[in-house]
């Protein structure tokens, strides 16, 4: 595969989205990043705090990164923008070598713990921006790889996909994102393309710090563990580039866990794969990804 240079990383306002555009400008690419929010203050956390980040704030960070930022403002809850979206990147690049789907509806009330049925129905938004709307994004970018004989789509998924996590929209989607991977790349066999779902452990993140606040007994000792969402972004770009990511297309990766086979570290730090934590079902996992 040619080294990658183009990228386009959804849902990059801030979180997992933000850090790994970040990372891969650290390599050196051109990412485009889209999202909801151009005006800080526009979002809010967990206790109703408001959260840092812009699109246009993280495409700077990836230029400062080393690479070349490009913000774009994007619903991806309507299919009309994302089609726009590829087609500037078409317009503009002629290529697209890494799709991130990180995209996703994030209820606020996703870390409570009540049952679904007290919960806004809202919550179940995730499953239209999370899991149909990586479905939309990695069809265009399908289009495009295909056609230039290479390319990666990536899912950032988590430990929710097999244990109870959030509740079952939340675990809905990143089992859908999952199968997405195993069975896109039944088609995409042979053509050259990649794609991968990957399971982050606990990310470093605007959102997360907030969570330890709100619910300090489930995220006892989160920092010393979590990851940086940069790493994850590494790791993308090595399943992109090393021979190992042919090998490994279609399946659900638990990002420590490739990262060793890749040589990739988080900063100089090895971080654990948490599938000891996998446990019973019914079983609540505390090793979320915001």
């Amino acid at each position: 595969m040619t080294e990658p240079k183009i990228a386009l990383v959804t849902g990059a306002s801030r979180g997992a989205g933000a850090g790994i555009a970040r990372g891969l400008g650290e390599k050196g690419m051109t990412v485009y990043v889209t999202g909801r929010t151009v005006t800080p203050g526009d979002a809010k956390g967990w206790d109703g705090t408001v959260l840092p980040g812009t699109v246009s704030e993280t495409a700077d960070a990836v230029t400062k990164a080393g690479g070349k930022g490009i913000a774009v403002m994007c619903d991806h809850a309507d299919d009309s923008q994302v089609e726009a979206l590829f087609k500037q990147i078409a317009d503009e690049q002629g290529r697209l070598d890494i799709l991130v789907n990180n995209a996703a509806s994030i209820h606020h009330q996703l870390i409570e713990k009540k049952p679904f049925w007290e919960k806004e129905i809202a919550a179940v938004d995730i499953l239209d921006v999370g899991l149909r709307s990586a479905y939309v994004a990695s069809w265009h970018a399908a289009k495009m790889m295909v056609e230039q004989g290479s390319g990666m789509i990536a899912f950032g998924s988590s430990f929710g996909a097999s244990c109870y996590m959030h509740g079952p929209a939340y675990g809905a989607q990143k089992a859908g994102l999952d199968k997405f991977a195993h069975d896109m790349e039944f088609d995409l066999r042979d053509t050259g393309v990649r794609i991968a779902s990957i399971w982050m452990g606990p990310l470093i993140t605007e959102r997360s710090k907030i969570a330890q606040k709100v619910n300090p007994e489930q995220y006892e000792g989160f920092i010393d563990t979590a990851e940086n969402p940069e790493f994850t972004g590494h790791i993308i770009y090595g399943l992109a580039t090393d021979p190992i990511g042919a090998k490994l297309s279609g399946r659900t990766l638990i990002a420590a866990e490739v990262a060793k086979d890749l040589g990739i570290t988080d900063r100089g730090n090895e971080r654990p794969s948490y599938r000891d934590m996998l446990g019973s079902p019914n079983e609540p996992n505390p090793a979320a990804v915001y």
